[in-house]
């Protein structure tokens, strides 16, 4: 079993064609079909079903999907490892976020860290937790900040809780809001813009209306984060946000909800079973340094505060593990 044919493998697992995943690895089509008729012999079952010209996976080809991908995910992550023996001039952080994160603290984190490390590549994906942990699964990603609790199925994770956020209900600045707080029930009946399937923060709010006994009303839903605030600023409803995301945008309110209130946690994960490259080790110590300072000086957005350990006030988040069911 060679690394070229895996990556022959995945590209018409992913493409289902063999033309098409020939000319996406930029190798023949006679050549690409050879490699992969040679896996299939070394490993003694067919990978593909191949009738009328349809290209299936096979059962054995869907077992070694997620395998061979996260081998050649493995494999790139030892190279770049290797690259960086001779210092932190040359590398590549892979990183995912959700989109909240995206539009608050992140981009700041991320300027320190490249005036610290200008050669190193960053290379952000913005996605829904689940999202965000099924790429760590498959070696797609160095790190993730995710949202706490989450269950994951694989691989085990080791994440460091680092920020609590509150959820608040954000209507236009115009809107006439009475009193310091809503409450969950007040939003009863009341028009609602809501986040597309995969969000985090919609799956809070349901779970909460819920709890107070009724389904929440939608003016319009599948928005990612800034259309959710664009509906919400155009007067369509209001939404369950996190409290970060309203920094800089003056059109728009942010009101808490009655205590105890809705908050989630912020976490930075990675895979247990394989150790961070020396860039994604740096871009760890960034991110926590930039978040104590900022604890520090008392310029966290509004409505973020830092998990710190017991007993020891304002230090770096405690190190916890998920281990997978």
């Amino acid at each position: 079993m060679q690394f070229q044919q895996l990556a022959y493998f995945v590209a018409v697992a992913e493409a289902r064609h063999f033309t098409q995943a020939a000319e996406r690895m930029r190798v023949a089509q006679p050549s690409l079909s050879k490699q992969i008729k040679a896996l299939e012999a070394d490993l003694g079952a067919p990978l593909f079903s191949r009738a009328r010209g349809n290209v299936t996976l096979t059962a054995a080809g869907e077992a070694l999907l997620p395998l061979a991908r996260r081998i050649l995910a493995d494999a790139d992550t030892a190279r770049q490892e290797v690259a960086e023996l001779a210092g932190l001039r040359r590398g590549r952080v892979r990183l995912g976020a959700t989109p909240s994160l995206c539009a608050g603290l992140l981009a700041d984190a991320l300027a320190r860290f490249h005036r610290a490390y200008p050669g190193i590549e960053l290379l952000v994906e913005e996605g829904g937790s689940r999202d965000l942990i099924r790429a760590l699964a498959r070696g797609q990603l160095d790190l993730s900040l995710i949202i706490m609790p989450l269950q994951s199925d694989d691989p085990s994770l080791v994440t460091e809780e680092i920020l609590r956020e509150n959820l608040v209900v954000v209507s236009p600045s115009h809107a006439q809001i009475k009193g310091p707080y809503v409450r969950i029930e007040d939003l009863r009946g009341r028009a609602m813009v809501m986040f597309r399937r995969g969000y985090d923060v919609r799956e809070a709010t349901l779970a909460a209306c819920r709890q107070a006994g009724f389904e929440p009303r939608f003016a319009v839903q599948g928005g990612e984060m800034d259309a959710v605030l664009r509906f919400v600023e155009a007067g369509l409803g209001v939404a369950v946000v996190p409290s970060m995301v309203l920094d800089g945008r003056p059109g728009l309110l942010g009101t808490p909800l009655a205590p105890p209130g809705l908050s989630r946690t912020i976490a930075l994960a990675h895979r247990k079973d394989v150790e961070p490259t020396r860039a994604a080790q740096a871009f760890r110590e960034t991110l926590l340094s930039f978040v104590l300072e900022a604890d520090h000086e008392g310029t966290l957005p509004q409505g973020v505060e830092l998990i710190a350990q017991a007993g020891h006030e304002s230090t770096l988040p405690q190190r916890t593990e998920i281990i997978a069911e």
